[in-house]
């Protein structure tokens, strides 16, 4: 609307102006003897300056209006590629403006750019995949599953016999209230060291894919997971190709998403999601748990600021809502070089 009134403000302007240029040139050039004759002389009962200054009016609003809609509409148009552009979408193929051809094609070259930076960033990532799993050592990963053995078969089980005591003391009969709830106290601190523990050792176990593709992982992690720690665990994960280095950082992803919430979240389910929609794999993990300000936590967060950089790696987006007793849902969105295919798992 404003570039509709700028252009006819314009156009009015121009018009009155020009009117007067043309009026004073005549009469420069063809002298008036008596200038009382323009007032007095009339058309249709109509002062002569009246229907000059009303016709120019009109005819510079006809104009302003035709142009005004003229560039609005290639504006718009512009604008919406742009739009497609920002969000990695297809450039619209409908009608097309010569006089901005120049411009769409110009667009197209800088989708084409980013597209070809998007499948650098991603052969990068699965070549440091590769240049990881190569320089991997087995002993490394031999120590950390001792080191997860040595925990859940020394500190794990002293926290669980711990919880076992603590448990019996708190059903007994003690009439103290107040020693009555500081072992209340205790067993909650320990209840939460479980959890700790536990999710520190489903970080350690499951350090890499080891050979499985990206669905198989998930879904192992996620039965692990249910088998492991009481909290509801259901998923919809589809199978479809995947670069390496993209399944590498997307499967790394979901373990941080997964710690953090055994950790913080104090949830009672968790929902997991792999899908691959209009060439852009989703990810997203939800908790109902107490959630969190993300502004406040993000910026402290080394877990949140990894997930964030993974995703940045691979040319897509993290996104992250949460609210105060409502839970958390974490959504990552890369874009897929691959052929569709595949089927749900």
């Amino acid at each position: 609307m404003m570039t509709i009134i700028r252009h006819l403000l314009t156009s009015i302007a121009f018009g009155i102006l020009l009117t007067v240029s043309v009026i004073s040139i005549t009469f420069i050039v063809f002298p008036l003897t008596d200038w009382k004759i323009l007032l007095q002389t009339k058309v249709y009962n109509v002062s002569y300056l009246v229907v000059i200054t009303t016709l120019t009016i009109i005819f510079s609003s006809i104009i302003g209006i035709i142009t005004s809609v003229y560039w609005k509409q290639r504006i718009e148009h512009v604008e919406r590629q742009l739009t497609e552009l920002n969000n990695d979408q297809a450039l619209s193929k409908g009608d097309t403006f010569k006089e901005l051809k120049k411009i769409e094609d110009q667009l197209v070259r800088l989708q084409e750019k980013f597209r070809l930076q998007v499948e650098h960033s991603q052969r990068l990532a699965t070549e440091r995949a590769k240049e990881r799993e190569k320089s991997l050592q087995e002993v490394v990963e031999q120590e950390r599953n001792r080191f997860a053995r040595d925990l859940h078969d020394s500190v794990s089980q002293h926290l669980f016999a711990a919880s076992m005591m603590m448990s019996a003391l708190n059903e007994s009969s003690i009439e103290d209230l107040t020693v009555k709830h500081q072992i209340q106290m205790v067993e909650k601190t320990i209840h939460q060291s479980q959890l700790e523990m536990r999710a520190l050792l489903l970080h350690l176990r499951p350090a890499a894919l080891k050979g499985k593709v990206l669905h198989e992982g998930m879904k192992d992690l996620l039965t692990e997971l249910m088998n492991r720690i009481p909290l509801k665990v259901d998923w919809k994960i589809e199978s479809f190709p995947v670069e390496k280095g993209v399944e590498d950082q997307l499967f790394r992803i979901v373990q941080e998403a997964i710690s953090n919430t055994l950790r913080h979240a104090k949830a009672s389910s968790i929902h997991v999601m792999l899908i691959k929609r209009d060439h852009k794999i989703i990810l997203r993990v939800v908790d109902d748990g107490e959630g969190f300000d993300v502004e406040k936590v993000k910026t402290s967060s080394y877990g949140l600021q990894n997930m964030e950089e993974r995703a940045r790696d691979l040319g897509g987006t993290l996104k992250i809502i949460s609210l105060p007793n409502k839970g958390t849902r974490l959504e990552v969105k890369v874009p897929s070089l691959e052929n569709e295919g595949g089927e749900e798992g």
